[in-house]
């Protein structure tokens, strides 16, 4: 082959010829990645690290007689999807009727002869003798029930196993049933099943649209004239009675939606409601015992969610009764509670015991009379909520109003001591001023007081006198006027929140006043029936309708209606009296509660609420306007 080939001359051997060499492809049969890392690299502190904490293990680890030191390839196979099919698994019942003398003789076959061997039976052919009395007795003494016993677990003398199973079953059983997961489980369940039922009533307070079940359609039933009877005779008994006072198609009206009560509740009187400043949700109440056969009741705290109207979030137990109770707004979680005694308590919501916070029973400066009222008060109104300060006040019966200060324990200092003041009456000109009597206490128990909505330092103070002081938390002078108007205690003072120079005062004399700053001798007097005026509450949307709770009625008060008579006078409550009122917070709703224990939410229908401008037309605010 070389022979044939032809050879080179010297002009093709001196030719350039270019020859380009590449490289084939690279075929890997062993990849092992190096070990080694430079100590420059970015990751070389953490390998070195973990270097280190390596060396420490095997360090500890070289006294093991089952630690051994080689070098290992772990290579992970891979996963595989495996299908196995069984036949449908069935499952059945099956039981077994046993006689006392079966068990009597199995019972005696198992002491006489060894466990392996059997007992044996009678023929099919033959019967079983019945047993005798001496048998029953001998059941009997071995727990072995017969035909005229109740069936209850079966235990052997001879043996103590089957008692300590049934022992641990039992302690098994409250271990799950005081488990922290059934209980949050059991939270839960409560929690949709109180959605379920309250779902329509809750709709209506949040303002939401009401989800209706589902009409399920079925066959046309023939209906006759004797059937159509019924159903309108049924229509008429489920229909409601209007009120005597009130019809619903005439002005506003009052809907009972729920009620706050349960068992523990009932038999205590609602002394106060708060609402959480943060959680609109949370409702807290007072309750305070009664005095029943000498004997006076302890008192309650109660913190209800609209998500359970049935039983309350937190109980807390006290020994007196509750008088007052307020939500702090800076600390939403703190509670403060006045009680009949005298003492205040601050509670943490948060918090599932039932012990308290913090007490005054330990402070010297303590009130001697009933807690009537006490509030949270805001010192710096410009601010957030995290960085609110906030002022503890409570007034009380033996005629002083404190100050309390929050540190490792509660203690108090007075802002104000209410002293007693004589009446105003002329003498006849030429009568000697002769000597008075000396009163028995020289201070004027305390009933209620608020602080003006702008000035955080102005507040008003009513007594058990009839008399509201007008005062001041700086300065020299502090009572900075004296209003007479009522004959007797001043139940609740509450300004207007929109006219901030008037405010409405309501007495056990049935009388409700509507004063201003200015002005000693009240402007106006509100006098529909002759019942107590328990309490009194300015509407949040207007500055003209405030309402009114007398005994067993409630009152709705429309100022740019009428002056003379109410919008609405309502007979809220069959039995009992009430003792308290509150607003809802976002909607037009009324919290009423009672001497029986419950408190009831109401919703006002058709209450036509007027602009809050008009206010602001009258130069002087309401009263001008009135």
């Amino acid at each position: 082959q070389e022979e044939g080939e032809a050879a080179l001359t010297e002009a093709e051997l001196e030719q350039r010829v270019e020859i380009l060499l590449t490289e084939t492809e690279t075929l890997w049969m062993l990849d092992l990645p190096t070990a080694l890392v430079s100590t420059e690299a970015e990751e070389a502190a953490r390998v070195l690290e973990r270097n280190k904490i390596y060396a420490e293990i095997c360090k500890a680890k070289i006294d093991s007689e089952y630690f051994e030191e080689k070098m290992v390839q772990t290579i992970s196979g891979a996963a595989k999807t495996k299908e196995v099919q069984c036949e449908k698994i069935s499952m059945a019942e099956k039981g077994v009727v046993v006689t006392p003398w079966d068990l009597d003789n199995s019972l005696d076959a198992s002491e006489t002869k060894p466990a392996e061997t059997e007992e044996p039976r009678a023929p099919a052919g033959e019967g079983r003798k019945s047993p005798t009395a001496e048998q029953h007795s001998q059941a009997r003494a071995r727990n072995i029930p017969s035909f005229c016993d109740s069936v209850s677990p079966i235990t052997f003398a001879g043996s103590a196993a089957p008692a300590r199973s049934h022992e641990d079953k039992e302690l098994h059983s409250e271990a799950i049933l005081t488990s922290a997961s059934l209980q949050q489980d059991l939270v839960v369940m409560e929690r949709i099943l109180m959605e379920n039922i309250f779902q329509p009533k809750l709709s209506l307070y949040r303002q939401i649209p009401v989800l209706k079940e589902p009409v399920v359609t079925s066959k046309p039933e023939v209906k006759t004239d004797e059937d159509d009877e019924d159903e309108e005779e049924e229509k008429e008994e489920e229909a409601p009675l209007p009120d005597a006072n009130q019809s619903p198609a005439e002005g506003p009206w009052l809907e009972l939606l729920w009620a706050f009560r349960c068992d523990l509740t009932s038999g205590h009187s609602v002394s106060s409601m708060a609402w959480n400043r943060v959680n609109p949700d949370l409702l807290a109440v007072g309750y305070s015992g009664e005095f029943v056969s000498q004997e006076h009741k302890k008192g309650l705290a109660c913190c209800w969610s609209l998500k359970n109207p049935m039983w309350p979030e937190r109980v807390f137990r006290c020994e007196h009764g509750v008088t007052a109770v307020d939500f702090s707004l800076g600390s939403p979680n703190l509670l403060a509670v006045g009680m009949a005694d005298g003492s205040v308590a601050v509670y943490d919501v948060r918090s599932p015991r039932d012990a308290a916070l913090l007490d005054s029973s330990a402070s010297l400066n303590k009130h001697k009379g009933p807690v009537w009222q006490l509030r949270w008060v805001e010192q710096d109104r410009g601010t957030t909520a995290g960085d609110k300060k906030e002022k503890l006040i409570c007034i009380s019966g033996d005629g002083r109003m404190t100050q309390w200060f929050i540190q490792q324990r509660l203690d108090c200092f007075d802002v104000m001591k209410i002293k007693r003041t004589g009446s105003e009456k002329k003498k006849p000109p030429g009568e000697r001023e002769r000597k008075s009597e000396a009163p028995i206490s020289q201070q004027a128990a305390g009933m209620c007081f608020d602080f003006h909505p702008e000035d955080a330092d102005i507040f008003l103070a009513g007594t058990e006198e009839g008399h509201i002081y007008c005062c001041s938390c700086s300065g020299k002078e502090q009572i900075l006027g004296t209003y007479r108007g009522h004959k007797g205690p001043v139940y609740t003072v509450a300004w207007n929140p929109s006219s901030t120079d008037t405010f409405l005062s309501c007495s056990a004399d049935w009388s409700i006043l509507l004063w201003h700053r200015d002005s000693h001798t009240p402007l106006l007097t509100f006098t529909s029936v002759t019942a107590f005026v328990q309490d009194i509450k300015w509407f949040p949307k207007s500055a003209f309708i405030f309402a009114a709770a007398k005994e067993r009625r409630v009152e709705i008060w429309d100022l740019s209606v009428s002056i003379f008579q109410p919008v609405l006078s309502f007979a809220a409550i069959p039995e009992g009296n009430l003792s308290s009122l509150l607003f809802a917070r976002n909607a037009e709703f009324l919290l009423l509660g009672d001497s029986c224990g419950q408190v009831g939410v109401w919703q006002l229908h058709d209450l036509a609420v007027p602009s809050t401008d008009q206010v602001w037309l009258c130069p002087e605010g309401l009263g001008s306007f009135l």
